[in-house]
């Protein structure tokens, strides 16, 4: 019997570390296991915002496809494809939609309102559509008129962790998370200069994708007198970046949005009490029980957040284990792939809508 094909469209380094290429890569290595023959395609690395060039080069790459081995574009590319190029792909089309890209915080209204026409004409092209949360899939439906028996939700799969913990002292406050304005590492640093009278240091980590944000953030880091406990690290690998959640006592990350947010699964299965913001999809990824979660842009109320888990070790401790109970009941990526195989194999020959 043939295995079944696919191709699997992914613009840029697929090994980038950030939570929708480790879905799309983690997605792919399930799905062969599964038996499943997924063609990567390496798209071109501009997208969102790709050249004339690659925007071409990325339409070709997908015209040439056959008409029956279905894609999935991951929408980091398929949300900013040019409509009518999109018409001329004749496979069938399953768009993987982390979060719509007008949803990016920090964009202009021109840009975002070209992006909200973008996506939403091109959604009308697809025959089914991934997305990784309840929050997503009702953003889609509202917002983008994509029929809810169209959408699928296969939220991220999750490793359990190598090794116990090892908190260190003082504290490690942990955040995860790429340097762009939606992650809100500006919103953490200002909550952090605000309980300098406690022992912690803290470590946020994640590529500076973003020149002007991690700029700014090297500035306000330096204006607030955090250079000595407070580690811009950038990008680091997997296994370091295991280390440091086992060293951790609390995650924090003060995002403005989050589709899902693959990091606070992490932050669980580690057992980590939370810190963040009710944004999004945040608020059904993290259990109530399992930390604070506060308004977007208030780092007051997120330094007491910050505060309250530091200091009350009751409460905190009560939290890291709702977390960890939480942790424990996230699926694998085995159940993500399969859900995902499910979808591709009872969709494909719909038509476009």
């Amino acid at each position: 019997m043939n295995k079944p094909r696919i191709a699997f469209a992914v613009p840029g380094d697929l090994g980038t570390l950030t939570g929708g290429y480790i879905y799309d890569r983690r997605l792919i290595g399930a799905l062969r296991s599964l038996g499943w023959h997924v063609d990567h395609i390496a798209l071109p690395a501009g997208f969102p915002d790709p050249t004339a060039a690659e925007m071409a080069q990325a339409l070709q790459q997908l015209q040439d496809l056959p008409t029956d081995c279905p894609v999935i574009i991951d929408g980091l590319a398929f949300g900013a494809l040019d409509p009518k190029g999109v018409t001329q792909i004749s496979a069938p089309i399953i768009a993987l939609v982390h979060h719509p890209l007008a949803k990016e915080s920090g964009i202009e209204t021109a840009k975002r309102d070209r992006l909200f026409e973008t996506e939403r004409q091109n959604l009308a092209q697809t025959v089914h559509v991934l997305v990784p949360s309840p929050h997503t899939a009702e953003i889609l439906t509202s917002e983008f008129g994509v029929p809810e028996n169209k959408i699928t939700i296969a939220m991220p799969g999750v490793d359990q962790p190598q090794g116990a913990p090892e908190p260190i002292d003082p504290p490690l406050i942990l955040s995860v998370g790429i340097q762009l304005p939606r992650k809100g590492h500006d919103i953490l640093l200002r909550a952090l200069s605000q309980i300098t009278d406690l022992p912690w240091q803290a470590d946020i980590v994640g590529a500076a994708l973003d020149r002007n944000y991690a700029d700014l953030l090297a500035t306000l880091r330096h204006d607030l007198h955090l250079t000595d406990r407070v580690q811009l690290a950038g990008q680091i690998d997997r296994d370091p970046l295991g280390q440091l959640y086992r060293q951790a006592s609390l995650f924090a990350l003060a995002t403005r949005y989050e589709g899902y947010g693959i990091v606070f699964d992490e932050a669980l299965v580690h057992g980590l009490p939370i810190v963040s913001c009710a944004a999004g999809a945040v608020p059904d990824t993290v259990p109530t029980d399992a930390g604070r979660l506060v308004p977007t842009d208030d780092p007051d109320a997120f330094a007491a957040a910050l505060r309250l888990l530091l200091v009350d070790r009751t409460t905190c401790e009560s939290c890291a284990r709702a977390s960890k109970r939480a942790g424990k009941n996230r699926p694998g990526w085995d159940t993500t792939a399969q859900r995902v195989a499910e979808a591709i194999t009872h969709s494909s020959h719909r038509e476009r809508i």
